[in-house]
């Protein structure tokens, strides 16, 4: 939008003062001028025009300021021109109202003639919209210039890219294409900029490069590469070098699209340039090489011949190791050009990548951190593209292997040598490069990297290592990749239980081979570390005998964590079939006598079915040992734990039965079941034993067939009304299995039993217990799923039931009732036969319950308010008026759980409904609410102030503060003010966020720590833009764009002078200054002033930001409501409520201050004597301007000639004396030490 024009200061007052309602007075009657115009806007007059070429003389001087005017007729045009400017910006930054702001008044044409059903003009004004965008963004004063230019080119651009593949090869195509590539060099940026973009589109967009039929390049790629070569070798050796940046950067749009004998030729050509030492237009050439490799074009292209000659060509341009920028564009260009190379020939690709790794290595020893970081990256994208995906084509790796194999030999041992002292620096990235190598090929290379396991180890043990996660992370990867088989035999254990020291340097890889070994043989697990277990376990035993209590703690840890490694192993493991028999009893024997183990034994058995048996015959080799292990598990499950005894682990145990149960065969299931069930009817058994086998019933259910299932209900309906409420609970949660059951057997018996089902659970309604509602209400949860329109009266005989369980102790419970209302709802409308009056007749089964007990009154409610939330879509206005009326009339109610209920129904209201609706209802709500009693008021005023809040947003603060009396108006006043702090608190604490990520960006564009070319190379077009914006700079803008463009010129060592023939001599041509390098300045998040001290300021407590919680959303609002309704622990509700306590009340404050005595006493610290000449960044006293010097003493009072008090008295002076002379030492020894610096 344009500015509105502005006075000058002193003509406001000369100038004439029309009377209010008098300012039209003065229009003029006749509009001849106006009239004028408008003819001949699309036409040319017809009578005399006033347009002479002495007028348009006098307009040119008057323009160019050549004609000067006295200095009072010049302050009335100026008077007059701003009050024409005020006008003309005003009307103009308001046409097309809104849908471009374009201050141009050339273009207010499109506001006059426009057309709001005209799909052309609403093209127009997006076209216009677009342009003017782009004509802000780089700057510009949107003048007729820069609107002609960039629309006459793009509309070029857009014509040449609508052309067919015929039509270019008329001459006269080429030749209005080649005059727009002649725009690509031009002077003025935005010119230049659109000509770069209109010939990228054509070239690389138009629409015949995406038919069936496409050519493999573009008719006008030939030319386009050869105007950019000529121009780049008509003005490269130029100092300035203007014209190769343009080509350059447009080249790097290009590249990719030219054939491969230009792409050639291309490449030959930034080469050449490169060796100019220009800092830019290296950087531009590189980042042209990286747009090419990162297409990642066929050989059509680049072909891999060519792709080689430029990653050996680039070896010749290696920066320097202290020329930051530049090196991190060279690392981030070889790595794609290797990609890339390995990608169109693999075999050439490998053979070029030692050369690369031992480059990369060098870079490893930088003293620059991002050096390091880039280089370990690089190698880290190379060895994940190029070498894992073909590992497995390569075959084995050893020493003397040739080809590729050779290849992965020399860059391993590449990496490896980076283990020297010499990189000891960067070792830890150096371990990530060995990890990710591991990872990568040490399943086929294992041959050449067990000297490197053997050094990581030896590493290891060194004293003060810092790096030892990542040592550990590496090691890990090679177990992973080789197994534990191999890198054992790298690195033995060295433990056999006859050492003769308790030192066990390696004892390091149990953990690590716990937490890294995966896809392995299960039988070298029961070779090798099942009878080191048994060994080590016995000389614990033998330590425990003997009384060496502390060396027989040791080997016993020895011993588990060697058991510790059985999950992993049981991973996804290669010889299930053959070795797990071997094992079997084994485990069978650690879970029924050895307590300690059987947590992992059963986690080892779990993680075996569910991740090892992946084959048909791995899943019934296992399975066949199903009667040897389920039975172990039932015992030890129903095992009484005997005082002093080590308590079963019943959950392990549980979840390995179910788990081992999912492959078991069903006849042997329906076998377990019904000994299970005679278990339960046998009179013998205690208490715990019948809990514990319905536990195992639960389990068992699920996976009988359906005459077992049968039996089972039989067995277990005497007990759904059992007055003992642990064996009811359990009792209905095997009816809940049951139910559950989607398809199979379970599924069968509740289709056929589901009359049964309904009257057994109708009759066991007013027995169930308290603890047996969570598992009953999942039973009807899962029925009324499959319930038809003709079961409707059973729904309707349970909504009391499942109302009041709103209300339940038990959060399961709770959470189960609103489920099955939910679920309820849904069978409604199942049922139909429209959706609205389906939900209508559902709930007129609930409103009865607004008319009944309290109790019912408020599950009612709450009931209605999840229902409202859920079916909010599917609800008709009236319903909800009607739902919302109902409920304010229940706000006037004596009850606090019944006002609780109501507030949090309005609280959803407000939150489903949109505003045109809900402002039909916000006279009533604002009235109900206005009417509660102060107890009501009082006891949520917390609630009441979040409605507020959720009100004032939606309708205004006035609104609001009308429909309520005066005793909130002292409320709303807080949350205007609370709400406008937080607002000002936001936009303060984003702005911080937008200026610390814009720091964060600048530095880490200092850094180079991008991942891509654009981020580490900084664009050159912006160094070359035009004269003006050159001149509009800043002066330290200028200084640091010269700087950006300057190069140094390293010298040689010591005396040597500089040899400018050497080959390598590129490398001594510097973007950064050569010198000591500066730290970086480090973020303490303080300000700094002038003198380098730092600015820290306390702040204010009550300046935290509010979080504002219009920003939650309609899901989270619901949770929060049922959270304060019903669905949260106790120990959620204890926190909720304090958290409540401490936030800011409704009331003031009180204004009682202390003073007097007694109980009315000031409690406020005294300050101690001589504070004020405390200093407060530094120990001790200082001196203050205009006051004493600062002494120590100790103030005499009546109170110091209590006797009583007279040791104390002494141990002050005591105490004085002492900091005395501590102080005067410190001093001292400051002193001696100034002297001798």
């Amino acid at each position: 939008m344009g500015r509105s024009g502005k006075l000058p200061s002193g003509v406001s007052a000369k100038l004439k003062r029309w009377k209010k309602g008098h300012s039209s007075d003065s229009n003029p009657a006749t509009c001849r001028h106006r009239q004028a115009a408008r003819s001949r806007f699309f036409s040319r007059p017809s009578g005399k025009s006033d347009l002479t070429v002495d007028a348009l003389k006098l307009h040119n001087d008057l323009q160019s300021g050549s004609l000067r005017v006295d200095r009072r007729e010049a302050a009335e045009m100026a008077m007059d021109e701003e009050v024409e400017l005020a006008v003309t910006e005003k009307s103009s930054g308001t046409f097309l109202s809104g849908l471009s702001d374009c201050t141009n008044i050339t273009f207010s044409k499109v506001q006059r003639f426009w057309e709001s059903n005209s799909a052309a003009h609403k093209e127009i004004c997006a076209v216009l919209a677009a342009v003017t965008e782009v004509i802000r963004s780089q700057g510009g004063k949107e003048t007729e210039t820069e609107y002609f230019a960039a629309l006459v080119l793009s509309c070029l651009a857009t014509l040449l890219r609508k052309q067919n593949l015929e039509a270019w090869s008329y001459p006269v195509t080429l030749q209005v294409y080649h005059g727009l590539l002649s725009f690509t060099v031009h002077a003025k940026p935005k010119i230049r900029k659109a000509a770069q973009h209109g010939v990228c589109s054509v070239v690389r967009g138009s629409e015949f490069m995406f038919g069936e039929k496409a050519p493999a390049h573009h008719p006008a790629a030939v030319s386009t590469a050869k105007f950019c070569i000529q121009q780049i070798e008509k003005s490269g050796g130029s100092k300035e070098a203007t014209t190769t940046l343009h080509m350059l950067t447009l080249l790097k749009d290009l590249l990719p699209s030219f054939p491969e004998a230009l792409v050639k030729s291309c490449s030959e050509t930034l080469l050449r340039v490169m060796t100019l030492s220009h800092v830019l237009v290296t950087a531009c050439a590189m980042q042209a090489f990286h747009s090419l490799f990162h297409a990642k074009p066929g050989p059509g292209t680049l072909t891999a011949e060519l792709n080689a000659q430029i990653i050996t060509a680039l070896y010749d341009y290696i920066p320097s190791e202290n020329d930051l920028q530049p090196l991190l564009a060279w690392l981030k260009v070889m790595e794609k050009a290797h990609i890339n190379l390995v990608r169109l020939q693999r075999d050439l690709g490998l053979g070029h990548l030692p050369r690369f790794f031992g480059t990369a290595m060098t870079c490893l020893l930088s003293p620059h951190s991002q050096v390091v970081a880039a280089a370990t990256q690089s190698l880290k994208e190379i060895l994940k593209e190029c070498v894992a995906p073909y590992m497995a084509d390569i075959g084995s790796v050893t020493s003397s292997a040739t080809g590729p194999a050779q290849y992965v030999a020399k860059m391993f041992r590449a990496v490896e040598e980076g283990l020297t002292y010499k990189f000891h620096a960067a070792w830890n990235s150096v371990l990530q490069l060995l990890c990710v190598f591991f990872e990568a090929c040490g399943r086929q290379a294992h041959p050449v990297m067990k000297k490197c396991l053997q050094s990581l180890c030896d590493l290891r043990l060194s004293p003060h290592f810092p790096h030892t996660a990542a040592l550990d992370q590496a090691v890990g990867a090679a177990v992973t990749s080789m197994g534990p088989e191999v890198v054992l035999q790298a690195v033995p254990l060295d433990i056999d239980g006859s050492e003769e020291t308790l030192d066990f340097p390696r004892s390091w890889l149990l953990p690590v081979i716990r937490d890294h070994v995966r896809e392995t043989r299960l039988g070298f697990f029961t070779t090798y570390f099942l009878p080191l277990a048994n060994t080590l376990k016995s000389k614990a035993m033998e330590l425990a005998q003997a009384g060496s209590t502390l060396e027989s703690k040791i080997y016993d840890t020895l011993q588990w964590q060697i058991w510790t490694l059985l999950p992993g192993f049981c991973t996804r493991p290669t010889d299930v079939a053959t070795s797990f028999k071997g094992l079997a009893r084994t485990l069978g024997m650690a879970i029924s006598e050895r307590p300690d183990l059987r947590v992992t034994v059963c986690q080892a058995l779990r993680t075996l079915i569910t991740k090892g048996c992946e084959t048909e015959a791995d899943r019934a080799e296992v399975s066949r040992f199903a009667k040897n292990f389920l039975p172990i598990l039932f015992n030890l499950y129903g095992q009484p734990v005997a005082t002093g005894d080590t308590p079963v682990p019943h959950r392990a145990v549980l979840e390995t039965i179910k788990t081992y149960l999912t492959i078991t065969e069903p006849q042997l299931v329906n076998g377990f079941m019904e000994k299970a069930s005679e278990k339960v009817l046998d009179p013998a058994s205690s208490d715990f034993t019948r809990l514990s086998v319905l536990d195992l019933i639960v389990a068992l259910a699920p996976h009988a067939d359906e005459a077992a299932i049968s039996k089972l209900y039989t067995t277990i309906r005497p007990y759904l009304e059992s007055k003992a409420h642990g064996v009811q609970k359990k009792a209905y949660r095997v009816l809940e299995e049951v139910c559950a059951s989607p398809q199979g057997p379970g599924a069968c018996f509740v289709q056929s039993h589901l009359d049964d089902l309904k009257k057994t659970l109708l009759d066991s309604l007013r027995s169930t217990s308290s603890p047996a509602k969570r598992p009953r209400l999942k039973c009807l949860i899962h029925i009324v799923k499959k319930l038809s329109a003709e079961h409707e009266e059973f729904i309707a005989a349970l909504v009391p039931e499942v109302i009041l369980c709103t209300k339940e102790v038990s959060v399961g419970a709770r959470k189960n009732a609103f489920a099955l209302l939910v679920e309820m709802g849904h069978a409604f409308l199942r049922f139909g036969p429209n959706q609205e009056e389906a939900l209508q007749r559902y709930l007129v089964l609930i409103y009865p319950g607004l008319v009944g007990a309290v109790t019912m009154v408020s599950c009612s409610i709450l009931a209605l308010t999840h229902l409202l939330f859920e079916f909010k879509g599917l609800m008709g206005s009236s319903m909800v008026e009607q739902l919302l009326e109902n409920v304010c009339l229940l706000l006037a109610s004596r009850t606090r759980d019944v006002v609780k209920s109501a507030l949090g129904f309005i609280k959803v209201v407000v939150v489903v409904l949109d505003v045109a609706h809900l402002a039909k209802h916000v006279q009533l709500v604002m009235e109900a609410i206005g009417k509660l009693s102060d107890d009501m008021r009082r006891h949520f005023r917390m609630k009441l102030r979040n409605l507020f809040t959720k009100f004032i947003r939606k309708f205004g603060f006035e609104l609001v503060k009308g429909l309520l009396p005066e005793e909130y108006h002292r409320v709303l006043i807080n949350i205007r003010k609370a709400e406008a702090r937080a607002k000002r608190q936001r936009t303060l604490s984003q702005a911080a966020r937008e200026e610390e990520e814009e720091e964060n960006e600048e530095e880490e564009s200092t850094q180079g720590r991008g991942d891509s070319i654009e981020e580490i190379l900084a664009d050159s077009e912006d160094e070359d833009d035009d004269e003006m914006q050159e001149k509009g700079r800043s002066k330290e803008q200028r200084k640091l764009a010269r700087q950006r463009g300057r190069a140094w010129l390293k010298e040689g060592g010591g005396d040597e002078p500089l040899n400018f023939l050497d080959p390598k001599v590129a490398q001594r041509v510097l973007a950064t200054q050569p010198g000591p390098g500066r730290g970086k300045r480090k973020d303490h998040g303080f300000k700094v002033s002038a003198d380098g001290r730092l600015i820290i300021r306390e702040e204010d407590d009550g300046d935290q930001v509010e979080e504002e919680e219009g920003t939650k959303g309609e899901d989270e609002e619901m949770t929060d409501l049922m959270e304060d309704a019903s669905i949260r622990s106790r120990k959620q509700q204890k926190l909720k409520n304090r958290q409540e306590a401490d936030e800011e009340e409704l009331e003031t404050p009180p204004q009682y201050q202390a003073g007097g005595s007694g109980i009315h006493r000031p409690l406020a610290k005294k300050a101690m004597p001589g504070a004020e000449y405390k200093a407060r960044k530094a120990k001790g006293d200082m001196k203050k301007k205009g006051r004493l010097d600062p002494y120590a003493y100790i103030p005499l009072s009546k109170s110091k000639l209590n006797r009583r008090k007279k040791v104390k008295l002494q141990g002050q002076f005591k105490g004085l004396v002492k900091a005395a002379q501590r102080g005067s030492q410190v001093g001292h020894k400051l002193r001696r030490k100034d002297r001798r610096s």
